[in-house]
């Protein structure tokens, strides 16, 4: 969930990016909004899909950054890791810890009113242990982000947090995709991990199955796969940008076993943000490829995306309590899910601002501080050698 600042590099933006960020992290609240209320609607109402295009860029910008970054920072560099890892940190960590504190402390008060909707609404209900869990051994392990490769801690807050591990764990992961890229290129690194991400689940089914989301790496790899595939082929003549194309949407549609409209959907996501991001390539700069991505680009679209991480985070603090109490005065259907969802949307987003606008960007701003003075040091180390007394 990489920040808008992050896109402006060497004078590269993707337009789109802003405004996909947005939709989705908008698409995860209206889908959470109406599994809670019981009003459906067909593809919005699965928030996970939102949560892998959320995935898909994910993928798609830490290839994207890369790119613009390998000569400035060489990756058989150790230390280039260290600034990645470091980027990395402080783009999740800042908003993150102060809300996982919040998510502790009225994690039984948000259990209460789950449990108040799943008596209303039959067949919705989630483990009470996910919002009453304060344990020194949990709390550790999301403080460290390890939680998402952990079956027993993956789904243990009352926050969407499980994403937040797996996105850490394909952090973690990157520098030696990297070097298998360099390698072997990056077609043949795509579908060997996708491989290995098949047999790994294929050699593990009860370590998988105790999964309540997948947060396990190897459940969700191939689509931050699809990711760097679409962003790799910028670059490469146009028959191989093809090729990687297609490959992108083949693995963003498994190996995760769902309902077919899922696959579907998913490889559409991948064709879309495609063509998005090559359609100007092929079909010119005034069609529709270029068009849409302006568009997603405008203000709007710039600010939804900005807060897209803060209102992925804040919104169930917000909508679990909403929809417990409107449902307690006899609303149901559509009138309870437009009513919660607006009540969140008009709560989260104002939350989310102030996040971003005085603790994410913040929090940025200080791990680019540290970088710089860790590269102030590296540089003057030799001199302070030489020069002891200085």
């Amino acid at each position: 969930m990489a920040g808008r600042s992050e896109a402006h590099i060497a004078g590269t933006h993707i337009n789109c990016l802003d405004g996909l960020r947005g939709i989705a992290a908008l698409w995860v609240l209206v889908g959470h909004a109406m599994l809670l209320s019981g009003w459906f609607f067909p593809l919005v109402s699965r928030p996970g899909l939102a949560v892998d295009l959320f995935i898909l860029l994910s993928g798609f910008l830490m290839l994207f950054h890369y790119e613009l970054r390998e000569k400035a920072e060489p990756w058989d560099k150790s230390s280039t890791w260290a600034i990645f890892w470091t980027r990395r940190f402080f783009r999740i960590a800042p908003l993150y810890y102060p809300l996982l504190a919040l998510a502790l402390i009225a994690g039984p008060w948000i259990g209460d009113a789950r449990a108040d909707i799943a008596a209303i609404m039959q067949g919705t209900a989630t483990p009470p242990a996910r919002y009453a869990d304060r344990g020194l051994d949990n709390i550790v392990a999301h403080l460290t982000f390890v939680f998402g490769q952990m079956p027993h801690y993956a789904f243990r807050t009352a926050l969407p947090d499980w994403s937040i591990g797996l996105e850490m764990s394909f952090y973690a992961a990157f520098p030696f995709i990297m070097l298998l890229v360099k390698r072997f290129t990056l077609p043949l690194t795509a579908l060997a991990l996708a491989a290995l991400s098949i047999a790994i689940l294929k050699l593990l089914p009860e370590y998988v199955a105790a999964f309540e989301q997948p947060a396990f790496l190897p459940m969700k790899l191939n689509v931050f796969l699809a990711g760097m595939l679409i962003a790799g082929a910028r670059t490469r003549p146009d028959r191989l940008c093809l090729f990687m194309v297609a490959l992108a949407i083949l693995l963003s549609m498994g190996p995760i076993r769902t309902e077919p409209v899922e696959h579907i959907t998913r490889a559409a996501m991948a064709a879309g943000f495609a063509f998005l991001v090559h359609g100007p390539r092929f079909l010119g700069v005034s069609g529709a490829a270029k068009w849409t991505d302006d568009f997603l680009g405008r203000a709007v679209f710039r600010r939804l995306g900005d807060l897209s991480y803060g209102v992925y985070l804040i919104h169930l603090l917000v909508l679990i309590p909403a929809v417990a109490q409107l449902a307690g005065t006899g609303l149901r259907g559509f009138p309870l899910f437009l009513a919660s969802a607006a009540l969140t949307v008009a709560t989260a987003y104002p939350v989310a601002w102030l996040g971003f606008a005085f603790i994410e960007q913040p929090g940025i701003a200080l791990g680019k501080r540290l970088l710089r003075r860790s590269r102030t040091r590296v540089r003057r180390a030799p001199l302070d050698v030489a020069n002891p007394s200085d």
